[in-house]
């Protein structure tokens, strides 16, 4: 007999068949059937193409520190589905969301047998997620979009539940859905823009911020700019120079609600926040057989120029291992990260999107890198492991969040204790 966590999960992840299918028509229907959960709580709502998520377990990091009842809703997951769904920072229990998804679940049926309308995998997931925080009373709710913000399933936040909207640095990612230039991007983006309700942004070029401020000013939604010498606490949690950039923008957040909306945030909950913040996968550090890796999801340019920073201009050398998706710039990625890469291994990754390893490898090398192939990340890391005792130097894994996982997984590294590996979006098992 299936437990109730396997039926939830194989309900939930056969809808991975109809794909992404931008709109909020599917969302809207949902929250008509459960009687509008999302009514029933609090929102700050970030958008961006890199540094939302963390931006997000920031913030949500500080308000429980602040005495909140806190939710954070982000994507993909790691390892286990409910890393998706927080509360009070910790990923929720399979009771939790096996309650939330039963109540869920029959209106995503009712929908798609009366009305002919399908569900995604991520429509199905966002509408758990806003019954689960109501059945859970939460003060305020962190949520991520998945992909964009105007058509985006998360955008389904009423404008009088939204305390907060925000924006992190925009890249050029996801341009078959989003558009090809950053104006464009930066324009889907906005429109998480609320009127009357205030709009922070990060670190943005001026071609993507001209973009975001003319929806705003459509909307009559204030902006408010996180300055780039804003100190961040020495007790932060998270390393590299990119966490500081999306620590900046979490205290311009905290800061907006502070004033904007007079939630009571003392200073003590702010450091607290940034001491004990978690956000796996993201130049995490890892020590294994007395060996030192790097683990970061970096899977653009973008990305890679800040892990690239981050790394520092180290005197041991540098080896990576890497994997990317096929719709993603694996060779600008390379390019950017090139010159601090002294040896190279290149892996396929647990995704359908997947390049073989072969093709990476060639890429590396026409990077400039000395590459090879490996038959799979296990065989990478012991490559990896002669390779550093040899020359006690350092292996960052990057490329693809799924293969950040799999290298968490296979170090013991993941923060939380999960006894499963679920699929994501188009994930293979």
């Amino acid at each position: 007999m299936k437990k109730p966590h396997e039926i939830f999960l194989e309900k939930v992840m056969s809808r991975r068949r109809f794909g992404i299918k931008p709109g909020l028509e599917t969302i809207s229907a949902l929250m008509e059937l459960l009687g509008h959960p999302e009514r029933d709580t609090k929102f700050i709502h970030v958008a961006g193409t890199n540094g939302k998520g963390a931006t997000c377990a920031i913030v949500e990091s500080i308000l429980h520190k602040a005495g909140l009842k806190t939710g954070r809703y982000t994507s993909p997951h790691l390892l286990s589905v409910n890393e998706r769904f927080c509360i009070d920072t910790l990923p929720v229990s399979d009771e939790l969301l096996e309650d939330a998804a039963a109540e869920t679940i029959p209106a995503i049926e009712k929908l798609e047998s009366q009305f002919k309308r399908e569900t995604t995998f991520f429509e199905c997931l966002t509408a758990i997620a806003f019954v689960l925080f109501k059945k859970a009373k939460t003060d305020v709710v962190v949520m991520e979009t998945g992909l964009g913000g105007t058509f985006d399933a998360t955008n389904a936040i009423p404008p009088e539940n939204l305390l907060c909207a925000a924006i992190t640095r925009i890249g050029l990612d996801h341009c078959d859905w989003l558009g090809n230039t950053l104006a464009a991007i930066a324009k889907e983006k906005a429109g998480i823009a609320k009127k009357g309700r205030p709009l922070v942004l990060g670190k943005i070029e001026k071609e993507a911020k001209d973009a975001i401020e003319a929806v705003a000013k459509e909307v009559n939604a204030p902006v408010f700019q996180t300055p780039d010498d804003t100190p961040v606490p020495e007790c932060f949690a998270l390393e590299g120079a990119f966490q500081k950039e999306n620590a900046r923008t979490a205290l311009k957040i905290i800061d907006t609600v502070k004033s904007a909306c007079g939630i009571a945030i003392p200073d003590g909950a702010i450091e607290k926040g940034f001491a004990s913040v978690v956000w796996p996968g993201r130049f995490q550090r890892v020590s294994k057989n007395g060996c030192d890796f790097v683990i970061d999801g970096a899977h653009n340019p973008d990305a890679a120029a800040a892990l690239k920073e981050a790394l520092g201009n180290r005197q041991k050398p540098m080896a990576m291992i890497a994997g990317f998706c096929g719709d993603k710039d694996a060779d600008g990625h390379l390019e950017t990260m090139s010159g601090a890469i002294s040896k190279a291994w290149a892996v396929a990754i647990r995704n359908e999107r997947t390049l073989t390893a072969e093709d990476t490898a060639e890429r590396m090398k026409k990077a400039g890198m000395d590459a090879q192939a490996s038959p799979g990340l296990g065989e990478a890391l012991k490559e990896a492991e002669r390779w550093m005792r040899e020359t006690r130097g350092t292996t960052v894994i990057c490329g693809s969040l799924f293969l950040a996982a799999e290298a968490l997984q296979l170090l013991d590294a993941f923060p939380w204790k999960t006894c499963r590996i679920d699929d994501n979006e188009k994930t293979k098992p």
